[in-house]
């Protein structure tokens, strides 16, 4: 059985990660000149389930960087659990392997929590990094896509934040029981659930703006890394509806309209020699409608448009893994529900 370090004041990173071997060295690198300018010690632990040989690879850049590399489990919350027993030190700052820290990170971090000692936790701005591609363009405009990510820029009290860029307190974080290890998906939603623990036990957490973090732009650049991550988002929407049913809401799911409106069209065909086909586009517009003009920039002309458009379609990835979801956890209910992501505010559109 390992035993776990004693505990000093400091800052432990914790990383999971699979694959990602060419961006996950660039976060080591970033973390490490981060380090330099932390005013307190700094740690990397790097909880890693990849293949060999990328796992190989990882091992030699955990060298290079000055990082613990450890073999972990599949799950990212098993994963965040292991490395935070593993660490040495009072503060557990959790960032994704396909991030990078910017050179004050953890010195703006450290620096504000300890003079704020009513605080459990902080957490900063993950902004995806540019590209030129119209994809990404697009997906601009999802606030499912990136505004969870950028939502601790405007600054106050948050109920909860991505891992991508949380610090928290070891105290705080074993007191909740750290991260769920067991969900419908691997990775997506255990931030969430670990926020809301945080949060409803009396635990405060807190936007840091300026701590900043740079999200790799390669999830948000193509269509299938677009669609993937919003379909995972989706399904993870539907097991934290589960696992906190005070959060369960109406929702309209397009998908599953779009879905009945089909194949009633098309049962229906022969009897109207083909007729009723014609209802699926416009079914489709009626569906996709509202959250297009939602997308809409005020003053956009056609090319505005034709993106609100575009961005509202893949969008329809989410609400795709939220209705599998439903089929999954045999909950047919949840395919009219979604989760209400604040204790202030609606449901996602």
């Amino acid at each position: 059985m390992t035993r776990e370090p004693a505990v000093s004041p400091g800052v432990s990173v914790v990383v999971p990660v699979r694959g990602r071997v060419v961006a996950t060295e660039r976060m080591l690198a970033s973390v490490r000149a981060a380090a330099e300018r932390c005013p307190e010690p700094v740690e990397v632990i790097f909880v890693d389930d990849s293949g060999p040989e990328d796992a190989s690879r990882h091992r030699e850049h955990c060298e290079r960087h000055g990082a613990r590399y450890i073999r972990g489990p599949r799950h990212v919350g098993a994963k965040r659990n292991l490395g935070a027993r593993r660490a040495s030190h009072d503060l557990l700052l959790f960032i994704d392997s396909d991030c990078r820290a910017s050179a004050d990170l953890l010195q703006r971090y450290t620096t504000a929590i300890r003079a704020a000692a009513d605080t459990a936790g902080l957490a900063g701005p993950t902004v995806v990094e540019e590209s030129s591609t119209a994809v990404f363009r697009i997906m601009r405009r999802s606030l499912l896509l990136h505004g969870d990510l950028e939502r601790p820029a405007a600054g106050g009290e948050l109920e909860w934040a991505t891992t991508s860029n949380l610090l928290v307190r070891r105290t705080a974080f074993e007191a909740v029981g750290g991260f769920v290890e067991k969900s419908l998906t691997v990775v997506a939603g255990e931030d969430v659930d670990l926020g809301i623990r945080l949060t409803g036990q009396g635990f405060a957490l807190r936007a840091q703006p300026d701590a900043e973090v740079v999200h790799d732009r390669l999830s948000s650049e193509s269509v299938r890394s677009v669609w993937r991550r919003l379909y995972g988002y989706g399904r993870s929407e539907q097991w934290l509806t589960v696992v906190h049913p005070d959060r369960r809401v109406p929702r309209f799911n397009p998908v599953v309209a779009l879905g009945a409106v089909s194949v009633a069209a098309l049962a229906a065909a022969p009897a109207t020699r083909g007729r009723s086909v014609a209802l699926i586009p416009v079914a489709a517009a009626l569906a996709l409608g509202p959250r297009a003009r939602a997308r809409l920039a005020a003053g956009g002309g056609p090319r505005a448009v034709a993106d609100a458009v575009a961005c509202a379609a893949l969008e329809c990835a989410f609400d795709l893994g939220s209705a599998v979801a439903a089929v999954q956890l045999r909950r047919p209910g949840l395919l009219f529900t979604g989760f209400r992501p604040s204790s202030k505010g609606g449901p996602r559109a």
